[in-house]
C-alpha cells in the first residue's frame, strides 16, 4: 500500500463515465490511468475499443469529425459505416467482415463489419499492484445465423507505459462461420505530422490500388494536410524476430508508440495514409485478412474460418516512448 495515496485512484485506476450532449448521449466510457502519464478512454458501447489516448499529456490517436456517435445511429448500408466512424486510437474491424462492404455467399456486408458498432458488456475491472485487468464480453451473434462471442482483455501495467489487449472468438453456433479480425489503429495529430517517423521493418510491400502505386516511395513518408488528398494503402510483408512483429511512430517532443504483435496470429499488415486537412491520420493495422472485403479474401484463398465450439485468440502490445532513442531501442 502507498502511504502518500488517501486512494489510489488520486493517480491510476478505472473509473466510469457517461457522456451527454449530441449524438455520444449516454455513452459509456471506461476512463483509465497508469499513474505514469497514460490515459485510455475505453467505449463500451463500440466493442471496447479505444476512442481516446493520450501519453504524458500529448494526443496519440485520431479523433473523426462526426465525433462521439452512439451505436444507435449506426448504418449498416454500403459505406454509412462513415458516418459513425468515430476513428479512436483503435477501431476493431470484422468479426465477418473487414474492408468493403461486399456480398459474399449470398450476404450482404456492410463497411468492416458489424463489430465496432456492438456494446461491450464490462464484466471485470481488477485493480493489481502492478497492473490493471479489464474483461469485456462482445457479442455478436444472431436468430438463424451467426452466433460470434468475443472476449476481450486489456492489462495496463502500472510499471510501464505499456498495455495489451487480447481478444478471444468463440463460435457457438452449429455451422462453420467466417472468422476476420482487423486492429484498425488510427494515429493523429500531434504525434502524426510532417516531422514524424514511421517505422514498418518489412520484406516488401504491395500498393493497393494506382493511386497509391503513384508513390512508393513516399509510403513511410508524413506530409503536411493537403486539399483533395486521395486516400494511399499498402499492404506489407512485415518482417518478425521470433514471430512478433514489431512497428512504430515517432514525433520528435510529442513520442511514440509502438506496436507488437504475433504474424502467425495476424499475417497482414495495411498502411493507410490519409493527408487530407481534418481526415488527416494514418492507420497502421495488422490483421488476419487485409481490408478488400470478404469477397476478395475468398477468392485469394485466406479467408479464415471457426469450426462450431472453436476458438481463436490475438493479442497487439502497445506501449509509449518519451526519446528516439528509447524508441528505436524497441525494433
Amino acid at each position: 500500500m502507498n502511504r502518500y495515496l488517501g486512494n489510489n485512484a488520486q493517480i491510476r485506476g478505472a473509473e466510469h463515465y457517461t457522456l451527454h450532449g449530441g449524438k455520444g448521449e449516454g455513452m459509456d466510457f471506461l476512463y483509465v490511468r497508469n499513474g505514469l502519464g497514460l490515459e485510455v478512454w475505453i467505449s463500451l458501447d463500440r466493442a471496447g475499443d479505444i476512442a481516446r489516448l493520450s501519453y504524458k499529456g500529448a494526443n496519440m490517436g485520431y479523433f473523426g469529425p462526426c465525433g462521439h456517435v452512439g451505436s444507435k445511429y449506426y448504418d449498416d448500408k454500403g459505406i454509412g459505416f462513415l458516418k459513425s466512424m468515430s476513428g479512436g486510437f483503435l477501431v476493431t474491424c470484422g468479426l465477418t467482415n473487414v474492408g468493403a462492404p461486399c456480398t459474399d455467399d449470398g450476404e450482404e456486408l456492410p463497411q468492416h463489419g458489424t463489430l465496432s458498432n456492438l456494446p461491450a458488456l464490462l464484466l471485470a475491472a481488477e485493480d493489481n499492484e502492478d497492473c490493471l485487468r479489464v474483461t469485456l464480453e462482445i457479442n455478436d451473434s444472431m436468430l438463424f445465423g451467426k452466433k460470434l462471442m468475443m472476449k476481450r482483455e486489456y492489462i495496463f501495467s502500472y510499471t510501464e507505459n505499456k498495455f495489451t489487449v487480447t481478444d478471444t472468438v468463440t463460435n457457438n453456433g452449429d455451422t462453420e462461420s467466417p472468422y476476420m479480425i482487423l486492429y484498425h489503429c488510427n494515429m493523429g495529430y500531434p504525434l502524426l505530422s510532417e516531422t514524424s517517423k514511421v517505422v514498418i521493418p518489412n520484406y516488401s510491400f504491395v500498393p493497393r490500388d494506382e493511386e497509391a502505386a503513384k508513390y512508393p516511395d513516399d509510403a513511410l513518408i508524413m506530409e503536411k494536410p493537403q486539399d483533395n488528398f486521395a486516400e494511399r494503402c499498402y499492404f506489407y510483408d512485415v518482417k518478425e524476430n521470433g514471430g512478433k512483429s514489431t512497428v512504430g511512430i515517432f514525433n520528435e517532443g510529442v513520442g511514440g508508440m509502438v506496436m507488437k504483435y504475433n504474424k502467425c496470429d495476424l499475417p497482414c499488415f495495411t498502411e493507410w495514409k490519409m493527408m487530407s486537412k481534418c481526415d488527416y491520420v494514418l492507420g497502421i493495422e495488422p490483421g488476419n485478412v487485409t481490408p478488400l472485403g470478404r469477397d476478395k479474401m475468398r477468392e485469394q484463398g485466406i479467408l479464415r474460418t471457426l469450426s462450431p465450439d472453436e476458438s481463436k485468440s490475438t493479442a497487439v502490445e502497445f506501449s509509449f516512448t518519451d526519446t528516439e532513442t528509447e524508441f528505436d531501442n524497441k525494433f
